[in-house]
């Protein structure tokens, strides 16, 4: 049942430009479904989340990782009485604006970037979906409604201060409210990401021998979800255990961020998503005790597998990549491909170039960039 303060496509508050809706799809399904064919979408398969894509075929990348985002976001979102189809639509696009290489990627990208705005993924995935898509005849973007582009830009919260010229762009056409929380749908999406990443980075870090089994029983959480694995299946085969113990950890968190969200929900008194907009505070959490936990797990994963010596060595070899392709494509834009020339073109400064510049390496694959890198510079990507 559709509990008073979800999110109704019936009175979503429309799209930019305007269009017949479809007569047997929500305009959140519709959102959603745009996003899943979206090109950026399927670049996502290419792109890192932690291991650079060509280090393994079993690592998390940022497709795969938005595909678990989702599917955490519409379980909690269910049970929550919440939509799930807007749900599921910002959790599949929150990662869209993500650059290769990762946050090594977007580091480099932003320091050089920071004569002309910077850069930010949050608001790259907003100029993507309003902007850089280009597939339909009557509008730029996928024209997705207003509660499905609110939620990309600030499932993690108001956006105060300076905003980033990404979302200042759009903004000034759209207003999209940024100084209110976002619905509780899109809030879902932003603790599905911590949800899945805390649960996948562990098993990507096993799998990548960055730490063992008995390293992490020594973490909160994780030491019990082993231990209660292991008086049900003693001498279960390692692979085994490691699968039923981490899919434990992802229940424990899935099932607190439940528990202290419906408590959350009542407590606020909310009878609209406009009340949960302007409530104050964020009405999707973990407990205390659970976040003080993962902030146990998060810098165990710093220390061990985001800053061990392998993952350095790749991080400091890939920055390389985009500090070179830059400043070469800033001083011969016509090196970009053709279809990017119209637009450098319209072009009026540096800094609109600049952000041209911006636009196509942030789109990149890992593979693409390493390829390009080694083409226009006759570097290998060794």
């Amino acid at each position: 049942m559709r509990a008073p303060y979800a999110s109704d496509p019936m009175t979503a508050r429309g799209r930019l430009f305007a269009e017949e809706e479809s007569g047997f799809r929500s305009s959140f399904q519709r959102d959603r479904d745009r996003i899943i064919h979206a090109s950026a979408f399927r670049r996502l398969k290419h792109k890192t989340q932690v291991f650079v894509e060509h280090e393994g075929d079993y690592f998390r990348t940022r497709l795969t990782h938005s595909i678990e985002v989702a599917q955490v976001a519409r379980t909690i979102a269910g049970a929550l009485g919440l939509n799930q189809e807007l749900t599921e639509g910002v959790a599949l696009a929150h990662d869209l604006g993500h650059t290769p290489f990762g946050h090594t990627g977007e580091d480099a990208l932003d320091l050089l970037m920071q004569p002309y705005g910077g850069f930010d993924h949050n608001a790259q995935a907003v100029r993507i979906v309003t902007s850089l898509e280009r597939h339909y005849a009557e509008f730029d973007g996928l024209n997705l409604t207003w509660e499905t582009l609110e939620g990309i830009a600030k499932h993690n919260g108001p956006v105060l201060g300076e905003l980033p010229y990404a979302l200042a762009d759009y903004n000034a056409a759209h207003d999209l409210e940024l100084h209110t929380h976002a619905s509780a749908e899109a809030q879902v999406a932003a603790l599905s990401d911590d949800i899945a990443y805390n649960n996948h980075d562990l098993h990507d870090g096993l799998r990548a021998g960055l730490f063992d089994e008995d390293a992490i029983c020594e973490l909160p959480i994780v030491g019990d979800c082993f231990a209660r694995v292991d008086e049900k299946y003693p001498g279960l085969d390692l692979i085994r255990r490691r699968h039923e113990a981490l899919r434990r950890v992802f229940g424990v968190m899935v099932g607190d961020v439940i528990d202290t969200s419906t408590a959350l929900l009542s407590e606020s008194g909310a009878e609209s998503v406009e009340e949960i907009r302007h409530n104050g505070t964020p009405v999707i959490r973990f407990s205390d005790a659970i976040w003080g936990d993962l902030k146990v797990i998060r810098a165990f994963l710093f220390t061990r597998m985001y800053r061990a010596p392998s993952v350095v060595e790749m991080r400091e070899k890939v920055t390389v990549v985009v500090n070179d392709l830059f400043p070469l494509f800033m001083s011969d834009p016509t090196l970009l491909p053709d279809r990017w020339h119209a637009d450098l073109a319209a072009c009026r400064d540096e800094t609109a170039i600049a952000r041209i510049v911006s636009d196509y390496i942030s789109g990149m694959t890992d593979r693409y960039a390493l390829q390009v890198h080694a083409r226009l510079l006759g570097k290998g990507s060794e």
